[in-house]
């Protein structure tokens, strides 16, 4: 679940299928304009509010000092940018970089409109192997590096450990074992055991379906066969009711399930990492309000643990990816000096522009590859940035976050089916048949239900 301000970035497919013929009329990497030393690129961010447009331009600001080329920091939401880059591509007016999902390096990848052999040269320089795994494979089209991954979030379980200990249960490690503490604490303390996103038809029940499905282990597609219906996706949808009712106060969306965690009204709650802040009362806009936290602010920091993977075995974080695309008809060296610049000396500032949510997919370097995770955990969280993460959960939680944003997992990511899973998600198919099961409906009935919307939106393809 994200906060409700985060900027939920799709590809509109429909416009994009109209640049198939566009795109040989952009002024190509053929145009010798592209291949001079710029005196200037555009970069184009989603992350936009003045503070860290501000961040952005300082690291900016230091690539101009080492090369002398300048930058033009853009701020633009991802929904703009592919309305945007659209247009570009038709008059042959593109930026040079784009920080975007990586929901959209699928789309732009396959009309043409990304630089690929750029991206693939600069990841080969900074070192493959020095990324997140994961993070490259949802970059990957058609067996070749199409964006540079840069950061991302994860879902985690925020626990209130006094809690769990109060109700006798073990902290869970898996689905099943998280729909049987849940359901314990609610009848033991009367109180909620998860708080997440359930209204049905809603982005927030998007989210928390295609969390806990996929961590237990399945899968909306496989090699173009629609498996929402497997015996693993039965499973996963009956804990999702039994995790759904352990809620004390109906169904949650992404502001009431956060309000009944920081309430004190649920043991724990399924949240993006954007929730580390709030937790240690370092965000104003969202305070702690538990009956203890009047007399000690950090009462909830100080009782909440995480659990950043659910399954270790088999890891499948939720979350988002985040990079670098370089437009067809950039300048494209330019744009991977950038690029090189900003995941490498500016990389840490580039990561404290808004840390919570931006969590290092470049591990480390060829001589220290854990630098960058490690450097996460030391750099200040919040709007003031007053304290780093490691302060205040320690330095196990950075370990863990390391081990979570390497979990990190799409459906159909890397795959021929990224298209379909990225349409089923945007599109809330999934949250439009949840309400079934909340009125009796079987499990098999629903994931039946499930399979049948999907199917249409495949063959609307």
């Amino acid at each position: 679940m994200t906060r409700p301000s985060a900027q939920r970035i799709a590809a509109p497919i429909a416009a994009l299928a109209a640049l198939t013929l566009l795109a040989g009329c952009t002024a190509g990497g053929s145009d010798d304009s592209t291949a001079e030393k710029p005196d200037k690129i555009v970069f184009w961010t989603p992350q936009t509010t003045p503070e860290r447009l501000a961040a952005q331009e300082k690291v900016a600001a230091g690539f101009t000092e080492k090369t002398g080329i300048k930058v033009d920091v853009v701020p633009m939401a991802g929904a703009d940018q592919d309305q945007a880059l659209v247009t570009g591509a038709a008059s042959g007016d593109v930026p040079d970089v784009i920080l975007h999902a990586s929901t959209q390096t699928g789309a732009w990848t396959s009309q043409g409109l990304l630089d690929t052999d750029a991206a693939a040269a600069t990841v080969k320089s900074l070192g493959a192997d020095t990324f997140n795994e994961n993070a490259v494979k949802a970059v990957t089209i058609d067996d070749k590096i199409s964006a540079v991954p840069s950061d991302g979030w994860t879902h985690v379980v925020a626990y209130r450990a006094d809690l769990l200990e109060k109700a006798g249960v073990d902290v869970p490690s898996d689905v099943t074992e998280l729909a049987d503490a849940a359901t314990t604490i609610k009848e033991k303390l009367g109180i909620t055991g998860l708080a997440f996103g359930t209204q049905a038809g809603t982005a927030s029940a998007t989210e928390g379906i295609q969390s806990l499905f996929q961590s237990a282990g399945c899968e909306l597609v496989t090699d173009g066969e629609v498996t929402i219906d497997s015996d693993a996706c039965d499973d996963a949808a009956a804990q999702f009711l039994r995790l759904r009712d352990s809620s004390t106060a109906g169904d949650f969306d992404v502001t009431s399930a956060r309000a009944a965690y920081m309430n004190g009204d649920a043991a724990m709650l399924l949240f993006s990492t954007h929730i580390l802040d709030e937790l240690a009362g370092l965000d104003p806009a969202t305070p702690a309000t538990c009956p203890e936290c009047t007399a000690t602010p950090t009462f909830l920091s100080d009782n909440t643990k995480f659990i950043t993977v659910l399954d270790e075995d088999e890891p499948r974080q939720y979350g988002a990816i985040l990079g670098y695309g370089i437009p067809t008809g950039a300048h494209a060296e330019a744009a991977q000096q950038y690029i090189e610049y900003v995941l490498g000396e500016g990389y840490e500032d580039t990561l404290a522009v808004a840390t919570e949510g931006r969590i290092p997919l470049r591990n480390g370097t060829a001589d220290d590859r854990t630098k960058f995770l490690d450097a996460w955990g030391g750099l200040g969280i919040g709007p003031a940035q007053e304290k780093t993460s490691a302060e205040i959960y320690g330095d196990d939680f950075v370990t863990g976050m390391a081990e979570g944003i390497n979990a990190v997992y799409l459906w159909g990511m890397g795959t021929d089916d990224a298209t379909l899973a990225g349409l089923v998600f945007t599109q809330g198919v999934l949250s439009n048949q949840i309400e079934q099961l909340y009125n009796g409906s079987s499990p098999e009935e629903v994931t039946d239900a499930m399979k049948k919307a999907v199917e249409e939106v495949q063959a609307g393809l």
